[in-house]
């Protein structure tokens, strides 16, 4: 029986946008850029190649090269080594071989939803110093978590760039960055949402806690905690709410890689990361998703939407909630995608289905309701 988080004193709803980050303001220029990069698209032709114009907007970017489709895609961290910083001041240890799986899966994970398979990865780490890569345990923790995630993805890790950026980055600061390159070999597998209809059903993967998206909330929220990060996520739990939030983002690429060794293509995927569940509704298609069946909501996820006082809407909005990762698969292919997600050690749930309506996301356990206007990313 999950134990009820205690209460919190009153300082009302703690919204993603008075932790700092403000999608107004974001996701306007993330449009223009779109269109600025649009126009130089044309420059491949003199190569040879060309863009799948389908994959503007998508969450990697995709050529055809002839035999087979390459797709690419750099994401940052974020803000949670700050998280993993302080953590290590309070307690001595190390979490950054679990903050190097949060860098990879930031980028892999978006790289997978066009249906590409991971080759290479490159790294950038720049530091506010070249002092923060004298701290042997953390450098190396960084190097071996690193290391691993490329394993357990099967990515080769090419290279990469660390500088020493005084005055850019904060002294004893470090900004994680990762860029991916993938195959889509056979070309059957693009996934970019051309076959999405009606009657598909929604399966949706577990998260491990927050991953790496909501971190500027759940930082700002620490000021009304009297433990700060060392607040336990649950009465008389030993777990605290930092080591919570420093639980590695899920790596979705065995799943989708276990999928097209068993005959499966995703119809379109999503990696529920920014803007929480409303990443569902990120096909610019005119569809209706109608979800009956809500994971578990992991207990560092509970903790935050209790102390910052969101209702669901709010919560369901920024945070994963449980759900890491979106397959939209034929109806009759749902089952089997439970199923070899779970083989690669993955929880997953047949979650709902898309039916022909109007542009919205129908939460129905919770009665929750996303237009069409809840995502602008295009």
């Amino acid at each position: 029986m999950t134990s009820t988080p205690p209460s919190s004193p009153d300082h009302g709803t703690l919204s993603y946008e008075q932790s700092g980050v403000n999608y107004d303001l974001i996701d306007p220029l993330k449009i223009a850029a779109q269109r600025a990069a649009a126009a130089t698209g044309a420059h491949l032709a003199a190569h040879g190649f060309s863009e799948v114009p389908a994959s503007r907007g998508e969450s990697a970017y995709v050529v055809d090269v002839g035999p087979f489709y390459l797709a690419s895609i750099v994401e940052c961290l974020g803000s949670k080594s700050l998280v993993a910083d302080e953590m290590q001041r309070l307690t001595g240890r190390s979490f950054y071989d679990a903050i190097a799986q949060d860098t990879i899966a930031m980028a892999i994970n978006d790289l997978i939803t066009v249906g590409a398979t991971p080759l290479v990865v490159q790294a950038y780490w720049a530091a506010g110093g070249s002092d923060w890569f004298g701290d042997a345990q953390r450098a190396q923790a960084l190097v071996a978590g690193w290391k691993a995630a490329c394993d357990r993805c099967g990515v080769a890790w090419g290279g990469g760039e660390t500088p020493a950026l005084a005055g850019i980055v904060e002294a004893g600061r470090i900004d994680l960055a990762a860029s991916c390159t993938g195959l889509i070999n056979p070309k059957e597998r693009l996934s970019v949402g051309d076959k999405l209809a009606p009657g598909d059903a929604i399966v949706l993967l577990a998260s491990s806690g927050i991953h790496a998206n909501g971190l500027s909330l759940a930082r700002k929220l620490v000021e009304r905690l009297p433990q700060g990060y060392l607040t336990p996520v649950e009465p008389g739990a030993s777990l605290t709410y930092g080591e919570a939030l420093l639980a590695p983002t899920m790596l979705y690429s065995p799943v989708t890689e276990a999928l097209h060794q068993a005959g499966i293509t995703p119809h379109y995927c999503a990696n529920i990361t920014g803007h929480g569940w409303r990443k569902l509704l990120r096909h610019p298609a005119m569809h209706t998703y109608r979800i009956h069946t809500v994971p578990e909501v992991p207990a560092v996820l509970k903790f935050i939407q209790h102390h910052a006082q969101q209702d669901d809407l709010e919560a369901y909005s920024t945070l994963n909630m449980g759900a890491g990762f979106a397959l939209f698969v034929p109806a009759d292919q749902a089952e089997h995608t439970v199923a070899v997600a779970q083989a690669q050690g993955v929880r997953a749930w047949l979650a709902g289905r898309i039916e022909a309506g109007p542009k919205r996301l129908l939460i129905e356990p919770l009665g929750l309701t996303f237009g069409d206007d809840a995502l602008q990313l295009r």
